[in-house]
């Protein structure tokens, strides 16, 4: 099998760009680093062809090396024929060649293999050849372990179900069938009957496979393992007979053998197998769905744009323990902390007010920022009176508490705030992350951020090793300050390690501000390779060379420089507006691009990137998407009604819908069916996270406290 053709011809991508992808991460490249800085090689592959090359590279190696173990088992048996052996190496898929395997796989010994060792075999294929059965046949066979012709007919219907359900086209067409016309049938178990759950809506459920959603797929599942629910296949017997007919021989003695064979290996083997097997598949399916809804979803909030030059009053809300209150500077660092209790039990507001107000005017803060936890509603409503009766001009904002305990009992919070306890150091976080929340989330499990679904119920290797590589992708998408991120936000970058990262925080203190990426090279462990990896994700922004600020790799510093020489400019006039028009005219001029490219000898992927780069030198990527909400006013549940027009901002999408923060306490839910006037295959299709979407209040359930949102488009139609 050429694995290379065969990944080219399933991504419809060239066998090049392939190969050169395979050598690139074999020669322990990074995905970020090969998509970004050898596009020529690859031919301009994002991160996602590189990752399911690197996939599906490492998954056609494990099925070249199980169809050696195949044919090796096989021969050993003597049962590798030069057709079967053709069969095996042909096979593309691991499904394929397990049916193929599946008769001579070493396994406990079965009522089949049991009645073949007694001599069985022959006149089980005798039958099965449709020949005439005479009234004694059976007499010849007769032995100690079958010593009458009941029995006999027993162990031969045993052979006759052991072939069937290993028989390749068998389980094929059984599969296909499953999968085109097969449902998936669940139903509560008796104990719950009378039982409210929340999975009613499964009690007496019926979908077609090939229909059901994957949500309902891990609903279901989950409703099984929880023991509320029992889950089956059902395909039309019309099918399953079809299957039985390609075993008759229109001999009705033979046949009427042959059926009890084929019943019992349909019951006890095939059946049970296939089902597993679809079972399983749908799982996966499901599974794969709801990770890369997570991984869609984190990576739009962790490219949440950063509030800058925002100090900040975070506040963590409590009822009975208060309200834990945080000044933090525009740079991150705490200055101070307080306890209020402005909320019931104790309504001390006065107490509060002061309080607030003291670390406002001491700080010179400007941005409030609240926890949407417990007491986030009352904490709101005393924010907003403080304000009024002060004429603070001063707005506030939530943030998602999602992981901040988390984050606030980990060893990366204990290291960074030793002599605080989880409490003060949640709200530090709070705050945090409204100043750069990719820097702050970085520090937090993906998995406790909450922006996915069914998160508990997917394999969790899978999840964690993709909501990671998400991490990495936006990480070095955006870019690190190297000279103020944390260890927790440089492991993340191309080809820093954890040690290593920590390396370079020590440095820092030890001898200040790095004052070039060549500097870097003086970190121990930090090697050539580790370097070229790194250096184009890292940003210097008062390096005495302003390419330090940029995504331009410093392999490509010379032919930079020569191309602005060749421009007519110098390096210390990339900030110009003369200069930025020049690029501009360059970038919208393929025929320019291409004859500049020749000229100066490099590829024209690189010399648009590096063209991009120039025209932003030190820009964040993050300052393009929608920044947040801020708020002035209080708005309560009870406030709303149905038929209001509010604006607010996407905080997580499901495979049904997306939430909104409409500046309550509750999100409302936008229905796919209620986000366009088109129909909406996936949510995804047309919102994504920290979307800012005007919507209209179609429905509010006073008892469940549930908002149903219709979106508007610009107009408000």
């Amino acid at each position: 099998m050429n694995i290379i053709k065969h990944i080219s011809n399933e991504l419809k991508v060239s066998e090049k760009g392939v190969n050169n992808t395979i050598n690139l991460l074999e020669d322990g490249n990074t995905v970020p680093f090969i998509s970004r800085y050898r596009k020529e090689l690859t031919g301009n592959f994002n991160e996602e062809i590189i990752r399911k090359i690197d996939e599906l590279n490492n998954y056609y190696k494990n099925l070249e090396s199980y169809k050696e173990t195949v044919l090796k088992s096989i021969d050993e048996q003597g049962q590798l024929t030069e057709d079967l052996k053709i069969s095996i190496l042909n096979c593309t898929k691991m499904p394929d060649l397990e049916d193929i395997y599946l008769p001579y796989k070493k396994r406990k010994k079965t009522k089949a293999d049991k009645a073949i060792e007694a001599g069985l075999e022959d006149p089980t294929l005798i039958i099965l050849n449709g020949k005439n059965i005479e009234k004694d046949f059976f007499k010849t066979y007769i032995n100690d372990e079958y010593p009458n012709e009941d029995s006999i007919i027993e162990g031969i219907s045993h052979i006759i179900g052991q072939k069937f359900a290993h028989d390749k086209i068998i389980r094929e067409k059984l599969r296909n069938n499953y999968e085109k016309f097969g449902f998936i049938i669940s139903n509560k178990k008796k104990d719950f009957l009378e039982t409210e759950t929340k999975y009613d809506m499964y009690n007496e459920f019926s979908q077609k496979i090939s229909e059901i959603q994957d949500y309902r797929v891990l609903a279901i599942n989950r409703g099984e393992k929880e023991n509320i629910l029992t889950v089956k296949l059902e395909l039309h017997n019309s099918y399953i007979n079809a299957l039985f007919n390609l075993y008759m021989t229109n001999k009705s003695y033979n046949d009427e053998i042959i059926s009890l064979g084929l019943d019992y290996g349909f019951k006890s083997l095939l059946n049970p197998s296939i089902e597993r097997e679809i079972r399983q598949n749908l799982s996966l399916k499901a599974e794969e769905s709801a990770i890369n809804l997570f991984s869609n979803n984190l990576r739009q909030l962790l490219l949440t744009p950063p509030l800058k030059n925002k100090r900040i009053l975070a506040i963590d809300p409590g009822f009975r323990t208060g309200c834990k209150v945080v000044a933090i500077n525009e740079f991150g660092n705490f200055l101070e902390y307080n306890t209020i209790f402005p909320v019931p039990p104790k309504n001390d507001f006065f107490g509060s007010e002061k309080t607030v107000l003291n670390m406002i005017k001491k700080h010179s803060l400007n941005l409030i920022v609240i926890g949407n936890g417990t007491a986030s509603r009352e904490t709101q409503n005393f924010i907003v009176q403080v304000k009024k009766n002060n004429n603070l001009n001063i707005k506030y904002i939530f943030a998602n508490e999602a992981g901040a305990s988390v984050y606030s009992a980990s060893k990366i919070a204990k290291q960074e705030f030793p002599d605080f306890d989880v409490t003060v150091r949640g709200a530090i976080s709070i705050g945090r992350r409204i100043q750069d929340p990719l820097a702050e989330l970085v520090k937090i499990d993906p998995k406790s951020i909450g922006v996915g679904q069914y998160q508990h119920d997917v394999n969790q290797k899978s999840l964690k090793e993709k909501l990671n590589n998400v991490v990495e992708s936006v990480v070095n998408y955006v870019g690190v300050n190297l000279n103020t991120a944390s260890s927790s936000l440089l492991q993340f970058v191309s080809g820093i390690t954890p040690t290593i990262s920590k390396r370079i925080i020590q440095y820092r203190e030890n001898t200040g501000s790095f004052k070039s990426r060549d500097e870097i090279k003086n970190i121990k462990g930090l090697g050539p390779k580790s370097f070229e990896q790194s250096a184009g994700f890292l940003r210097i922004f008062d390096s005495t060379n302003p390419l330090d600020m940029t995504g331009i790799h410093p392999e490509s510093y010379n032919f930079t420089i020569d191309f602005i020489q060749f421009l007519g400019y110098s390096i210390d006039k990339i900030f110009d507006k003369e200069f930025k028009d020049t690029l501009n005219n360059i970038l919208n001029d393929d025929n320019r691009i291409k004859d500049i490219s020749e000229e100066l000898n490099i590829g024209t992927y690189t010399l648009e990137d590096i063209i991009k780069e120039l025209l932003k030198p030190g820009r964040d990527l993050r300052d393009d998407l929608p920044a947040p909400i801020l708020f002035d006013d209080v708005l309560n549940f009870e406030d709303l009604k149905e038929g209001m027009v509010l604006e607010g901002k996407i905080t997580n999408i499901t495979d049904f819908g997306a939430f909104v923060d409409l500046g309550i306490k509750e999100s409302g839910l936008i229905h796919k069916s209620n986000l366009s006037d088109s129909y909406v295959k996936h949510p995804t299709d047309v919102v994504k996270i920290n979307d800012i979407v005007r919507v209209e209040i179609i429905k509010i359930d006073k008892n469940l406290k549930r908002i149903n949102l219709k979106r508007l488009n610009k107009k408000g139609a």
